[in-house]
């Protein structure tokens, strides 16, 4: 069996038998545009955030330098918070962007402005075109378009402690808030997928079971979540969520996600949360700390046992750091390429 990296993913995720799991990292929260990568082939950050060629570019370079089997788009998780109005400090060639001063000081106070004009506001069209440019030169690989999920987005627009507060508090607000969120994290997926994404990611990273408690899980993020992902099923596109956190307190809502894929942060057990849930296609789960400070066998051996555990999609546990030793993802993406 011969298959395509791009189709190795998506029969993973249709659940149709394949060779071996496939082995990625999604971009945006997950971002592996790492320094030795960009030092190597001269195409940098901040300047990739606002160039599709750029971008593009730097998406193939890391495909090419650490064996990752997709392209992942953006290397941020600051596009939404843009359009919806926040400062952006665009960060360096080591540091990623990060939220300088969110719009709103609460969710009573949220603008709410038409979804379809904010489509060709901030770096949407960026985007667009990396992804239509990197789908045209590699038809044969999975373009992954990275989207930042809804608490996580209504975070990064209200401030987030007062945002948390007024989840309990403001009930009302705060369920518009999120809806509105939503229908523009719908669009903006769907304008990755008519340009070329073969699967989106939603990272968010606000909705864990420590920060929400498994009540407030259940009424908002799996909502909200699940509104996502329905509306970006509708382009026929399969859909991956990482969970961060522990899990524990939240676990029972999961197989409530309509994800395609679940992928989870290093000390979730994926072998037990797959044996509990047998339905959930899995993914993850090598510790971006193994990847950043361990050693190329190290890392090889971490990963050669979640392959024998049965995990479906081979991905780093979280957001990999920019000074992640290149050897390091070889020897990850590596030993998954050989386990057939």
């Amino acid at each position: 069996m011969s298959l395509s990296p791009k189709q190795r993913l998506l029969d993973t995720v249709k659940k149709k038998k394949v060779d071996r799991p496939p082995v990625i990292c999604t971009g945006g929260m997950m971002n592996a545009a790492i320094v030795d990568v960009m030092n190597e082939s001269g195409h940098t950050l901040p300047e990739g955030h606002f160039d599709s060629e750029l971008m593009a570019a730097i998406a193939t370079d890391v495909h090419r330098d650490t064996g990752f089997e997709n392209l992942g788009i953006p290397f941020c998780m600051t596009v939404e918070a843009e359009v919806l109005g926040s400062d952006i400090d665009f960060g360096t060639l080591a540091c990623e962007p990060k939220i300088a001063r969110e719009s709103f000081p609460s969710v009573k106070e949220v603008v709410y402005r038409d979804v379809a004009a904010m489509l060709n506001a901030g770096r949407i069209h960026t985007l667009a075109g990396a992804a239509e440019r990197l789908a045209k030169m590699n038809p044969e690989v999975p373009i992954i378009g990275s989207v930042t999920g809804p608490i996580s987005t209504a975070a990064s627009i209200v401030d987030p402690m007062q945002f948390l507060k007024e989840l309990r508090k403001e009930r009302d607000a705060s369920h518009r808030v999120l809806d509105y969120v939503s229908e523009f994290l719908i669009a903006f997926a769907q304008t990755l997928v008519e340009s070329g994404a073969t699967a989106i990611c939603i990272g968010d990273p606000t909705a864990t079971g420590e920060i929400l408690g498994p009540k407030m899980f259940s009424d908002y993020a799996v909502t909200y979540l699940n509104k996502v992902i329905d509306g970006i099923h509708a382009t026929g596109v399969p859909v991956l969520v990482h969970i961060c956190g522990e899990m524990k307190a939240v676990k029972p809502s999961i197989p409530q996600l309509h994800a395609d894929a679940i992928s989870t942060d290093a000390f979730v057990n994926l072998k037990l949360l797959k044996q509990e849930y047998p339905q959930l296609t899995t993914m993850g789960n090598v510790s971006t700390f193994l990847l950043e400070l361990g050693d190329p066998d190290k890392v090889a051996r971490h990963t050669e046992g979640l392959v024998k555990d049965g995990i479906d999609i081979i991905s780093p546990a979280c957001g990999l750091s920019t000074a992640s030793p290149v050897a390091n993802i070889r020897a990850m993406t590596g030993i998954v390429k050989n386990s057939h």
